[in-house]
């Protein structure tokens, strides 16, 4: 299948960034936290990112000035457009409306004309006997205008609106109510900007999913990028483990935000999910283990632990040192936190809260999934699937049932 223009586009932009700095695949994958063959396939354009934090990221290091960064969004917004395109199927016809009126709609009367004008020779109605009995009133045509209602519409509004003055001497009719906020507060924005991704695989390609669903009605696994909308789709949780990486960067290139600590809130537990759990991989696996937090989402109180990195694409496996609190970022130097969170005996419900201060300031930033709590379900004892990729069909997996690491 061709690629898209704006897909090929931005891939010409990321390869060009990736020649001027040099550095390999899996250098510059450390530094972004992604595998070498990620890197790789956002340069052929056979993935596109599903943040543009990792690229802007790439841009930087890589010595982008302001412009080209700009240039680098606007060619991702396009490219990640036509990928949502190629990923989402195709609408339904909608069958066209009749633009007739419904039936209990009357269409309404035209506005009267002038009457005819009187005859001379008829006679004065004024000269009638008044012993004779009054003449029925003839019923005003259906759409004529009614003055004695719409004066007496008018006259309501008038009396509404007095008593209302009357009743709140301070107000006026147009001013609204004072806010309830409390005297001395406002909504300062946060000196910095933080986005997530929610939907990572280990490696880029390993992952497991829970989905309520037998096997003949769940689709292949997705690429890495699509991983959000299939999951979408499916209802999936995250098996056993979620990854969630979180980009941080300053609104200022030299007034440095600290981050002090990452805490973990979980708000429910119930018992692990009694679906069926789906393996996106077959055995893959990267040379490069990145540094992360490890969550322990079964401890009583679970905490963000650092833990070092490896690096095994060299001659000697190399340690990746762990992020460290307090750490600084701005503008021109963010910084991305890759979250693991396991769990094998709940249905766990949980967000982050990230410390800070800048400019004599502190706060907390509540990390969440859109507004929601993070999910993952242990999947100890379910019924496990890999995809045959040759007969386009899940299978058992050869150890029948996933047990949580």
């Amino acid at each position: 299948m061709p690629k898209d223009a704006a897909v090929e586009e931005f891939a010409e932009l990321v390869r060009a960034l990736k020649a001027r700095d040099g550095r390999s695949f899996e250098a510059l994958g450390r530094r972004l936290s992604v595998s070498a063959s990620t890197l790789h396939r956002y340069c052929s354009g056979a993935t596109v990112p599903e943040e543009f934090a990792v690229v802007d990221r790439l841009a930087l290091l890589c010595g982008a000035d302001e412009e080209e960064r700009r240039a680098l969004e606007a060619a991702w917004t396009e490219a990640d457009r036509a990928r949502r395109r190629a990923a989402s199927p195709a609408p339904t016809p909608v069958p066209a409306v009749s633009a007739a009126p419904e039936s209990n709609q009357e269409p309404s009367a035209p506005e009267p004309g002038p009457g005819p004008a009187p005859d001379p020779t008829a006679p004065d109605p004024s000269a009638a006997d008044p012993s004779a009995p009054e003449a029925p009133r003839a019923r005003p045509r259906r759409g004529a205008p009614a003055p004695l209602l719409v004066a007496a519409a008018v006259a309501l509004v008038v009396l509404a609106l007095a008593a209302a003055l009357l009743g709140h001497p301070t107000r006026t009719a147009s001013a609204p109510a004072p806010a309830s906020t409390a005297p001395g507060r406002t909504a300062a924005p946060l000196p910095f900007t933080w986005g997530i991704g929610s939907q990572l695989w280990e490696g880029g390609c390993g992952h497991t999913y829970l989905v309520d669903r037998a096997p003949r009605a769940v689709a292949p696994p997705p690429v890495t990028a699509d991983s959000g909308a299939w999951a979408g789709t499916h209802g999936a949780v995250h098996g056993g483990e979620a990854l969630v990486r979180i980009t941080v960067q300053g609104r200022s290139p030299s007034d440095a935000v600290v981050l002090h600590a990452l805490h973990v809130r979980v708000v429910d537990r119930a018992a692990p999910l009694p679906w069926n759990a789906y393996r996106m991989d077959n055995g893959c696996g990267g040379a490069v283990t990145p540094r992360h937090f490890a969550v322990d989402l079964d401890r009583p109180r679970p905490l963000a632990r650092p833990v070092d990195g490896l690096d095994a694409s060299g001659a000697e496996v190399r340690k990746i040192p762990a992020v460290s609190f307090p750490y600084k970022v701005t503008s021109s130097d963010p910084e991305e936190l890759l979250v693991s969170a396991r769990t094998a005996g709940c249905d766990c419900r949980w967000y982050l809260e990230l410390e800070w201060s800048a400019g004599g300031r502190t706060g907390t930033a509540r990390i969440t999934d859109g507004g929601k709590p993070f999910r993952t379900s242990g999947t100890r004892g379910r019924p496990a699937y890999v995809h045959d990729s040759a007969e386009g069909r899940w299978i058992t997996d050869s150890t029948d049932r996933v047990t949580d690491e």
